[in-house]
């Protein structure tokens, strides 16, 4: 079998999969008009960053083989333990969207009469999307046998997140000021938190 060739269709099946679960939330949440957005050059920046990381080197690598002078031996374990994580990180990501509903947004965006969502994913976690990200980013790096397309999604999704998820936080805090205090306090960033 050639598993190269099985890695590159798992990550294939991934990335339209996750433009599938998106395209509902997306079409339903331009219909909500935003209120509060903080979409400075910095965040446009690291959204670039990440697609590049989590979207353009992979899939340049998976259609060119370029460059396929760092190319490693597949390991068929890897590739299958990656596809089930990828196939994780898109449950977590379609229990995300359902749980936001019309309050989701691409960007660091507040809806006009925005919830704060506590229930569900959000019971446990702040932050499901990026949780469901960064498990991309390790379903990436084992089923894609080149060094630069396995690990580009760390790098790229890594500087989104860096330079984003405290910016999120401190607006969710000014916006829903106590009760995300309160919630900051019983749930975990992107993992859940151990009592």
């Amino acid at each position: 079998m050639d598993w190269e060739l099985a890695g590159k269709i798992v990550w294939v099946i991934f990335v339209v999969c996750w433009g599938a679960i998106r395209w509902v939330p997306n079409k339903r949440s331009r219909r909500t008009e935003i209120n509060t957005t903080v979409r400075t050059v910095r965040e446009r920046l690291s959204i670039a960053i990440s697609t590049i990381g989590i979207g353009i080197i992979p899939g340049i690598w998976v259609f060119t083989g370029f460059p396929n002078s760092l190319n490693f031996e597949p390991i068929p374990l890897f590739i299958v333990i990656g596809g089930l994580v990828c196939l994780f990180a898109l449950y977590l990501f379609k229990t995300t969207h359902k749980a936001l509903g019309a309050m989701w947004s691409f960007s660091l965006d507040l809806r006009s009469e925005h919830k704060l969502v506590t229930e569900g994913i959000y019971k446990k976690v702040r932050h499901p999307m990026y949780s469901a990200f960064w498990l991309w980013a390790i379903g990436q790096s084992l089923v894609l046998s080149n060094w630069v397309a396995a690990f580009s999604a760390f790098v790229g999704f890594g500087v989104l997140y860096f330079l984003r998820v405290g910016q999120e936080e401190k607006m969710m805090l000014k916006e829903f000021g106590a009760e995300y205090e309160e919630y900051s306090q019983i749930t975990g960033r992107i993992f859940p938190r151990l009592k």
